[in-house]
């Protein structure tokens, strides 16, 4: 009787160094994120709402960020229709708020369905807002849309609605992320409750390492502002808004990037 050979093949050590690689790899992205500094980087959300949004309020006559500005502007679009240059601005306010509403309800849900503090979902959240700004700025770079400055009195015209839509859809993502990481102190878009919180805070005249969460709203407001002026004087010298939003997209990407090298969250001794 001839022997036969065996013909499994042996598990080298190379495929079963792949699987563990595999492994370490998926088990990484799926890892849970500190949110210890994290404050950190919605500092600098702050800093691209103030850009984007006075960059955008000078070029178009809305916010794309600030909800309660545009709110008063399409409450006013009917009284004001004789009397302004541009009866159908409201328009442009009214799709930035429903954008708005829409990148709030498809982010939020978009970080439940994968897990809120996962690695790849923040990755992922922030590389959608990302790219948003990138096409905006693209298209209006590219000239599909006009992004100069200063503008001449005219009525609306509708292809604003493009770099208003994305850019109020992607301005919600980040608000989104300041909840999920549970730092409400920094909204990195709203002005007003930031500024009532701090002046309320019953521990306002603390030292200045013994009350982090108004040391956190503080500096949040001057984020905006900061950006604010930035986006206005850089638009207005360049005498275009793209150089603005590609600024914009160059931070969001490095936040998209931060979280790839992000500690994980440290896990309870049992």
């Amino acid at each position: 009787m001839v022997a036969t050979e065996n013909a499994t093949l042996p598990i080298t050590a190379d495929s079963s160094q792949g699987k563990i690689t595999n492994g370490r790899t998926k088990r990484r992205w799926e890892e849970e994120l500190s949110n210890r500094h994290a404050d950190l980087l919605l500092l600098l959300c702050c800093l691209v709402s103030g850009l984007v949004d006075s960059t955008i309020y000078n070029a178009y006559g809305t916010f794309v960020s600030m909800q309660t500005g545009n709110t008063i502007f399409v409450g006013l679009g009917g009284s004001t229709s004789y009397t302004t240059q541009k009866p159908y601005g409201w328009a442009k306010s009214l799709t930035s708020i429903g954008c708005f509403v829409l990148g709030a309800l498809f982010f939020s849900n978009f970080c439940r369905y994968f897990g809120p503090l996962r690695r790849s979902t923040l990755i992922h959240s922030f590389l959608i807002q990302s790219l948003m700004i990138i096409f905006t700025a693209a298209i209006i770079a590219g000239g599909l849309v006009d992004g100069t400055l200063p503008r001449a009195s005219q009525d609306i015209d509708w292809k604003q609605e493009i770099p208003i839509a994305l850019l109020s859809f992607q301005s919600a993502g980040q608000m989104v992320g300041s909840r999920i990481l549970s730092i409400s102190e920094i909204p990195t878009l709203v002005v007003t409750s930031v500024l009532c919180d701090f002046a309320s805070d019953p521990a306002l005249a603390a030292p200045l390492t013994g009350n982090i969460k108004r040391n956190r709203r503080a500096l949040g407001f001057f984020g905006i502002l900061t950006g604010a002026v930035a986006g206005g004087w850089i638009s207005r010298e360049a005498g275009e808004i793209h150089s603005v939003l590609w600024m914009a997209a160059g931070i969001k990407v490095f936040i998209t990037a931060s979280w790839v090298f992000w500690p994980k969250a440290e896990t309870a001794a049992v």
